[in-house]
């Protein structure tokens, strides 16, 4: 009896060339999937981008209308100071009326403002925007170019 159940047990394995079938195969699905969800995956970061400069763009605009003109990023509004990275979170995010977080940069998982000194011209890549307070030019600092060949920094 014994016998027999072990037997029984063999004859329900699965052959090793059924097993690399079956591999083979999973491998192969893979292949197709694996770009599909990469393209998806770089898209949506492109959305999200895009979608966080509107945010900052606007945030930017509304605190200039309301404090005369003055762009953010001016230590205490004043013109004839140099502006920093820090006036500008502290303008737009620690109030909370324009900001509650600052938006990150999602290809670089970075939220921090390169604030320009000279007008742009082109990403830096160091940190996660880059912007321009006199125009109040505000960009995604990241080389490169997006999957319909736009540059990241022109968005």
């Amino acid at each position: 009896m014994r016998i027999t159940i072990i037997n029984f047990m063999f004859n329900r394995a699965f052959t090793l060339v059924e097993i690399l079938i079956v591999v083979s195969i999973i491998g192969i699905l893979a292949a197709i999937v694996v770009p599909e969800y990469q393209n998806h995956a770089q898209q949506a970061a492109e959305a999200a981008a895009k979608e966080n400069l509107r945010i900052l763009r606007e945030a930017i605009e509304r605190y200039t209308v309301d404090h005369n003109g003055i762009p953010p990023g001016y230590p205490d509004n004043d013109t004839s100071q140099a502006p920093t990275g820090i006036w500008v979170y502290r303008h737009l995010v620690d109030p909370g009326e324009y900001l509650t977080f600052m938006p990150i940069n999602p290809f670089k998982n970075n939220h921090t403002i390169n604030v320009s000194a000279t007008p742009l011209v082109g990403p830096d890549g160091e940190n996660g925007w880059i912007y321009y307070p006199p125009t109040r030019d505000f960009h995604l600092n990241q080389p490169g170019v997006d999957s319909k060949g736009i540059s990241y920094f022109d968005y």
